[in-house]
């Protein structure tokens, strides 16, 4: 069985509300064992012999059945995630920064963004193709132009973005 960080977009904001207890009790039902979520973001944890594509497909499609709503999200692996955490350049803990790690299904999306954010300082660092980190202001994250780049409609479907130190609660919680 692999171990998987499934990470849904848009939960709890823009009035698309799950409990992580239903969350995990919804995603309990699917082919996976050892279903755990963290905090209130949508970060589930589990166990499955289903691949990465097949456990990112019955996930939106339990989402959209179970709870309404055009559910989009990135899987991966616990020992890649692990890598990608360890591979930010950035501080978790700044004083003046947020670091965020903005998640990818669809490398072209990467690609995307990368283009689309030319010139912005500090600009993106990619961790690799399914990750790129980045800096905004402590308390100016929503008006970072990153933050503006990552919510377009363009990258809705297969991108989402948390913070370095939800990342690294998240890899806390796989087993050793």
């Amino acid at each position: 069985m692999t171990e998987y960080a499934i990470f849904l977009r848009g939960v709890n904001v823009g009035g698309i509300n799950l409990t992580m207890a239903d969350l995990r009790a919804a995603v309990a039902t699917l082919t996976v064992s050892r279903v755990t979520t963290l905090l209130a973001s949508g970060n589930v944890i589990c166990s499955t012999d289903l691949s990465a594509a097949e456990l990112k497909e019955s996930v939106e499609t339990l989402l959209r059945v179970t709870f309404g709503y055009d559910a989009w999200v990135v899987i991966i692996e616990a020992d890649r995630l692990r890598e990608l955490v360890e591979a930010c350049p950035f501080p978790a803990d700044d004083p003046t920064t947020h670091t965020y790690l903005t998640l990818f299904s669809d490398p072209s999306a990467l690609a995307d963004l990368l283009e689309a954010s030319t010139g912005l300082e500090p600009g993106l660092i990619v961790l690799g193709p399914e990750a790129a980190a980045w800096c905004a202001p402590r308390g100016g994250t929503l008006e970072s132009p990153l933050s503006k780049l990552t919510a377009k409609p363009r990258f809705k479907s297969s991108t989402t973005t948390r913070n370095l130190r939800t990342l690294q609660k998240v890899v806390a919680a796989f087993k050793t």
